[in-house]
C-alpha cells in the first residue's frame, strides 16, 4: 500500500490524521519542489561543466551531435539544463490536467490515479525528465521561452490573487481579535506592520532610483519606478477613502502597504532584466567567448541574483498556500476552486475514537478542489521557476550569448500593473455593485 494505495504509508504514521485530498496536493507539490531542486543543482558551476558529457546535449562538444565544432556551448548547459527540466515537469502536470478533468468525486475511477499510485508518477516523471534530455536542441530552447513567459505572467497573477486573499485575511484576523479581546495590542501591532512595510517600500523605492537610474539617460527605468509609485499611492489614498470604509469596514492601509511592498519587488524583479548594462549594475553577461578565454583562476560567473532568489522564496510561499489553505472569502474559493474554510468531512467512523494516524476519503460525495484546475497551477508554477532560475534570459541569434530580453521587462511590468488593478478592484467593487454580497 505504501507505492500503491491512497497514501504513502510514511506520512499516514508520522501525521495526524489527515485529508485525503490534503496529503494527495502535499505530495504533487513535493515532486514541484523536488524538480526545482534537481534544476537548482543543474545551474551549479560545477555540475554544470559536467554536463556536457551527456550524449547529444551540448551542440559542439564532440559529442553525437556535434556538428558545429567551433560553438562552444558550455556557458549555457546549465540554463539549457533547466529548460529540459521545466519541459518535463509541466508536461507531467499537463498529462494529470487531461486525465482529471470532469472528476466530480472519488469514486470515479480516475480519482484513484490522482490519489495513489504515487511511486509508479515518480517513476514517470523521472522517464520524461530523462527524455526531454534528448530533445534535439535547434529552436527548442528559444520556442521554449515564450511558452515560460505566458505561464510565467499567469503564474505572477495567481500569486497575486493570493497575496490580496492573504492581505484582507491578515486584516480581518487582527481587527477581529482586537475587537473581541478590546485590547489596544492588537492595532498597535496593524499600525507597525503597515509602518514597516510603507518604510520598506520607500527605501526601496530610493534605492531603485540610486542603482536603476542615471541622472543621464536610463529614461525607461525612471518612468517605470515613477509610475509603480503614483499607482501605490493612489490604492493607498482609495483604501481609507470613507465610501470604501463604509462599504469594507475591514479595508485599511495593510492590505495597501503589503501590495505596494510586492509591486515595487516586481518592479526591481523587471529593471534587474533591462538589458542596458549603464542603467542595470546587476545585468548578467554571459557568452561562450568569455567562458573560452577565462582562466582557471577566475571566479565563476554569478547566475542568480537577488530578485531571484526573492522571486523562489515567494514562488514556494505560494505554491504552499495552493497546496493547503483554503480562503476565508467564498469568492476566492469560487475562483481557485477549492473547498472553504472549515468543510470537508471530518475522520471516518471510529478514528477519532481509536487514534489512528491515516488519511481518510473527505471526497465521496464531491471532490474538495477541481483537479485540473489545481494540475494547470503546478504547470504554471513549474515555468514560473524554469524562468526564475534562468532570470529570464534567452540565448541570441547566433546562439554565443545569453540576453535579457525586453520582454521579460514588460512582462513582470504589466503583471505589477494587473495587481494594482486587481486589488483596487476588490476596494470599488462593493460601491459599484451594490446589489452583490462581498461580505
Amino acid at each position: 500500500s505504501c507505492l500503491c494505495g491512497s497514501a504513502p504509508c510514511l506520512l499516514c504514521g508520522c501525521c495526524p490524521s489527515a485529508k485525503n485530498s490534503t496529503i494527495s496536493r502535499l505530495l504533487f507539490t513535493f515532486f514541484l519542489f523536488l524538480g526545482t531542486l534537481v534544476s537548482i543543482i543543474m545551474i551549479i558551476p560545477g555540475v554544470e561543466k559536467e554536463l556536457h558529457k551527456l550524449p547529444g546535449f551540448c551542440e559542439g562538444s564532440g559529442s553525437v551531435l556535434g556538428v558545429q565544432p567551433h560553438l562552444n556551448c558550455g556557458s549555457f548547459l546549465g540554463h539549457k539544463a533547466v529548460y529540459r527540466v521545466g519541459f518535463a515537469m509541466a508536461a507531467f502536470f499537463a498529462l494529470f490536467a487531461m486525465l482529471m478533468v470532469c472528476v466530480r468525486s472519488s469514486k470515479d475511477p480516475r480519482a484513484a490515479l490522482q490519489n495513489g499510485f504515487w511511486f509508479f508518477k515518480f517513476l514517470a516523471l523521472v522517464g520524461i525528465t530523462v527524455g526531454a534530455f534528448y530533445i534535439p536542441d535547434g529552436a527548442f530552447t528559444s520556442v521554449w521561452f515564450y511558452f515560460g513567459v505566458v505561464g510565467s505572467f499567469l503564474f505572477i497573477l495567481i500569486q497575486l490573487v493570493l497575496l490580496i486573499d492573504f492581505a484582507h485575511s491578515w486584516s480581518q484576523l487582527w481587527l477581529r481579535n482586537a475587537s473581541e479581546s478590546s485590547a489596544k495590542g492588537w492595532y498597535a501591532a496593524l499600525c507597525t506592520v503597515t509602518f514597516i512595510f510603507y518604510a520598506a517600500s520607500i527605501a526601496a523605492v530610493a534605492l531603485l532610483y540610486v542603482y536603476y537610474t542615471k541622472p543621464q539617460g536610463c529614461t525607461e527605468g525612471k518612468a517605470l519606478i515613477s509610475i509603480n509609485l503614483i499607482l501605490c499611492l493612489i490604492v493607498s489614498v482609495v483604501s481609507i477613502l470613507p465610501k470604501i470604509q463604509e462599504a469594507q469596514p475591514h479595508s485599511g492601509l495593510l492590505q495597501a502597504s503589503l501590495i505596494t511592498l510586492y509591486t515595487i519587488y516586481v518592479t526591481w524583479s523587471a529593471l534587474a532584466n533591462v538589458p542596458t548594462q549603464s542603467c542595470n549594475p546587476t545585468l548578467l553577461v554571459r557568452n561562450s567567448t568569455s567562458t573560452s578565454s577565462a582562466t582557471a583562476t577566475e571566479p565563476p560567473t554569478a547566475w542568480w541574483d537577488a530578485p531571484s532568489i526573492v522571486g523562489l522564496v515567494i514562488f514556494i510561499l505560494c505554491t504552499l498556500f495552493i497546496s493547503l489553505r483554503s480562503s476565508d472569502h467564498p469568492q476566492v474559493n469560487k475562483l481557485m476552486l477549492t473547498e472553504g474554510s472549515g468543510e470537508g468531512a471530518g475522520p471516518g467512523p471510529g478514528e477519532a475514537e481509536r487514534g489512528e494516524h491515516r488519511a481518510y476519503d473527505n471526497e465521496q460525495d464531491g471532490v474538495s478542489y477541481n483537479y485540473t484546475f489545481f494540475h494547470l497551477c503546478l504547470l504554471l508554477a513549474a515555468l514560473y521557476i524554469m524562468m526564475t532560475l534562468t532570470n529570464w534570459y534567452r540565448p541570441d541569434e547566433s546562439l554565443q550569448e545569453l540576453r535579457s530580453p525586453w520582454t521579460a521587462v514588460w512582462v513582470k511590468i504589466c503583471s505589477s500593473w494587473v495587481g494594482l488593478l486587481l486589488y483596487l478592484w476588490t476596494l470599488v467593487a462593493p460601491l459599484l455593485l451594490p446589489d452583490r454580497d462581498f461580505s
